[in-house]
């Protein structure tokens, strides 16, 4: 026996197996794990317990219904897979375990490990910072698209802006979509349309296809490359569901390929709409440009004549009346020939300053400035009008017109072609029916009968010889102008042309 000292804290195996398990669960936490199934049991509440081992050691693992149920698989003895799993103690047995929370086939799981392996480090990163995506431009006339030249997807993309907006030009950048170099040449061929610098928007991606098939877009690489890209990056991988790491990088993910280019291009009827709302805002502002330009002429014709020297040579010749006729009046002559001088000289000052030249030099300011005038509202009104010619062009190009008047044309072509070739066979019909007809004139038994003979029937039968009548018989007899009925009186056999001859 040993004594145990005083000091030391004494703990149940309950409370060491708990306490191990809060440390398990708080230090390690989460992790992947490899290796191969053995020992696979499915209890009947629905939760799989199985060991994972490799060929050195293994571990109990446990993984409930909650989780199961979204395993694409159902797993055996024997199965190499990768669990994600969260580290924890069975605390009854003391048994460290494995609580799993996913699990992939070994391939698929290992791929998925890596994703989000470099998801989290690119995120640290910052490569998908919300502040970092640029917008799409206001007006888009050129898409790049960096994909397969002969996959469905560039299929998709061209077939839907043709249908939406056939103006749209766009520039391929081949690439390869899977298999190994596939990433490098995704890479390669974002940075190719970055330095020609041609287009207005990049859509990176592919059609649908296994997580093997879609790998190239979750490499480093690839997302390397679209965060530098100044092109405004669409990413358009798989289906919907699918989800890489070019989505979390790209300024704006789309769904499929064909969703980015709806995304990317406008309706060509919503264009002929607004076309028609600009134009008619351009006459209304040309409208009321010219309107105001008329309101400020008028103003300035109405200052200038306010201000004319011609009004005012008139105000200075009347003060001078007036003065004169003053001095006339109120002063002796001594007074008047002094003044006389002073207005004489007055006079000469005011013929240096005439009116006239004065008027023809404002004459002259005010030729210039009309002359101004009308070459700016003549250059503005030559402007607007060639603005609206640009739209009519471009009203002109988007207008089905020329193609149904096309279309029209080629229906009364095929129509003209149609009724000749039924005139013709009809016509040839008539011939082949008028022939036919004469030949059955020729063999019918009513010719013979409009050349005076007859047919006699019985009951509707053709009687050929005597022999097929008996006396009271009726009979018929048939012309070619109606028919005798008669009753057989006596019936009288001649004699054939071998008895008359013996």
């Amino acid at each position: 026996m040993f004594a145990v000292p005083q000091a030391v804290k004494i703990i149940s195996v309950t409370k060491l197996n708990r306490f191990a398990k809060q440390v398990l669960e708080s230090e390690i936490g989460q992790v992947w794990v490899s290796g191969e199934i053995s020992n696979f049991t499915r209890a009947t509440s629905g939760h799989w317990y199985f060991t994972l081992k490799d060929d050195k050691a293994q571990v109990r693992t446990a993984m409930f219904r909650g989780a199961n149920q979204g395993v694409s698989f159902t797993p055996k003895h024997g199965d190499k897979v990768v669990v994600k799993a969260n580290i924890s103690l069975y605390e009854a047995r003391g048994d460290y375990q494995l609580i799993a929370v996913a699990m992939e086939p070994e391939g698929e799981g290992l791929l998925k490990q890596a994703f989000e392996a470099l998801k989290l480090k690119l995120q640290n990163e910052g490569l998908f910072a919300h502040e970092t995506k640029q917008t799409l431009p206001a007006h888009i006339t050129k898409i790049g698209i960096v994909t397969s030249q002969t996959g469905a997807a560039v299929h998709d993309i061209l077939h839907v802006l043709g249908r939406r907006n056939p103006s749209i030009e766009v520039i391929i950048y081949p690439s390869m979509v899977q298999g190994d170099g596939a990433a490098a040449s995704i890479a390669k061929q974002i940075e190719r349309a970055n330095i020609r610098n041609e287009v207005d928007v990049l859509i990176v991606g592919r059609g649908g296809g296994s997580l093997e098939d879609l790998w190239p877009f979750n490499e480093e690489i690839v997302a390397r490359a679209i965060y530098a890209s100044h092109l405004v990056v669409v990413s358009a991988v798989g289906h919907e569901v699918d989800v890489t790491i070019a989505d979390f990088v790209a300024d704006i993910r789309a769904a499929t390929p064909s969703a980015a280019a709806e995304l990317l291009s406008t309706d060509k009827h919503v264009l002929e709409k607004n076309l028609s709302e600009q134009k008619r805002s351009l006459v209304r502002a040309l409208n009321d440009m010219l309107a105001q330009k008329e309101q400020q002429r008028m103003s300035l014709q109405q200052r200038l004549q306010a201000q004319h020297p011609v009004k005012k040579f008139n105000q200075n010749s009347q003060q001078f009346d007036y003065l004169y006729a003053r001095l006339l009046q109120q002063h002796p002559a001594k007074t008047i020939k002094e003044k006389l001088e002073s207005l004489h000289y007055l006079h000469q000052r005011l013929q240096a300053q005439h009116p006239q030249l004065r008027l023809l030099a404002h004459k002259q300011t005010l030729t210039r400035s009309h002359q101004r005038l009308t070459q700016a509202l003549t250059k503005q009104i030559n402007n607007a009008k060639q603005q609206q010619s640009s739209q009519a062009k471009n009203i002109s190009f988007l207008s089905p017109v020329n193609d149904i008047k096309r279309a029209k044309q080629a229906s009364q072509k095929r129509l003209l072609d149609l009724s000749s070739t039924m005139k013709a066979y009809v016509l040839s019909k008539e011939q082949h029916l008028g022939k036919t007809a004469a030949l059955l004139d020729t063999v019918s038994p009513l010719a013979t009968l409009s050349r005076g003979y007859s047919m006699t029937l019985s009951e509707n039968i053709l009687l050929r010889s005597v022999r097929d009548v008996q006396k009271n018989q009726i009979i018929t007899s048939q012309l070619a102008d109606g028919e005798i009925v008669s009753t057989v009186n006596s019936v009288l056999k001649t004699a054939s042309p071998a008895s008359q001859r013996n």
